[in-house]
């Protein structure tokens, strides 16, 4: 079964706005601790974007997103957002959705490390100047 899937991605210009979305599992949902977003660019590290955790904790965003980027949860649904607005060239790249069972993993994120149980297929966005 596929764990988490992601949608949302697509292009804009700089300045304009993308959400995305990641829909997870039953099963994935019920076990992890935090969820979270990292960026990938080709030939750059991976970059945890934005951290959300149980128990009313966090949220938790890299300094290259803060006040432009929300993460949020919607427990029914267990669905994950992202809102970015904003946007820059820089932020181009495949977005993962991702989730972790440990809170040790959800720390790792915090300190901004990435560690996860889970991660999504991605999702592309691209931003032009």
């Amino acid at each position: 079964e596929v764990e988490m899937v992601e949608s949302g991605g697509g292009s804009a210009q700089a300045g304009g706005s993308l959400n995305l979305s990641c829909v997870v599992s039953k099963y994935a949902y019920s076990i992890n601790v935090c969820w979270g977003w990292f960026r990938q660019v080709p030939g750059k590290e991976r970059e945890g974007v934005a951290l959300v955790q149980s128990g009313g904790r966090g949220p938790y965003y890299a300094d290259s997103v803060k006040g432009r980027f929300t993460i949020s949860r919607d427990h029914a649904k267990r669905s994950i957002y992202l809102q970015m607005s904003d946007l820059k060239p820089d932020d181009s790249g495949m977005y993962y959705c991702a989730a972790a069972n440990l809170n040790s993993q959800c720390q790792q994120w915090r300190e901004g490390g990435i560690s996860y149980t889970y991660a999504g297929q991605g999702t592309q966005v691209a931003v032009s100047s």
